[in-house]
């Protein structure tokens, strides 16, 4: 008798989805949809990690091991619902969310289009660099450009616009 019951049980683990390769495969899907409901990151992750530990907890009753995702899926917005329940109740209590820190990827990105950026900068005639250089990374006006350069506001307006002219030629270049 206990011979079936051990072959029964062995054939109900086997059926039992791998919770692994299931996280590999759902986990960053699932993130995303959490999002939609909530407003960082890290709570969307733990949204996915409590719909994860639930899921491993009844996952013996699922019957079709196929519709794990699904079910994964209906876990998660459920928990982000009850999340948004809560969180509308003591939203005067909670300070506002931090904004997402930029991926690597993203700032990876940046930097890259940053160097392209200064690489063509220098790549302009003097005046025209330092005019573009004092306006938009100093964030002066035409006519502080004016004085700290020595020339007249309509010569800084003059590099200016040569200036971005040949930024945006350079930049266009590169793509």
């Amino acid at each position: 008798m206990s011979d079936t019951r051990e072959g029964r049980s062995a054939a109900r683990a086997a059926d039992l989805p791998d919770l692994a390769a299931l996280f590999d495969a759902e986990a960053m899907s699932l993130t995303r949809l959490a999002r939609f409901y909530v407003d960082d990151r890290t709570a969307a992750e733990d949204l996915v990690q409590e719909a994860f530990i639930r899921f491993a907890r009844t996952r013996g009753r699922l019957r079709d091991p196929e519709r794990a995702p699904a079910y994964l899926r209906s876990i998660v917005v459920n928990l982000a619902r009850d999340h948004n329940r809560r969180g509308l109740v003591s939203l005067r209590h909670r300070p506002p969310a931090v904004p997402d820190a930029p991926s690597a990827a993203e700032t990876a990105e940046e930097r890259a289009e940053r160097a392209q950026v200064i690489a063509a900068l220098r790549t302009l005639p003097r005046r025209q660099r330092d005019c573009v250089t004092l306006r938009y990374f100093h964030d002066l006006g035409v006519a502080e450009i004016a004085a700290t350069l020595g020339v007249s506001a309509n010569t800084v307006k003059t590099h200016l616009q040569r200036g971005l002219d040949a930024l945006a030629t350079t930049l266009e270049e590169l793509r």
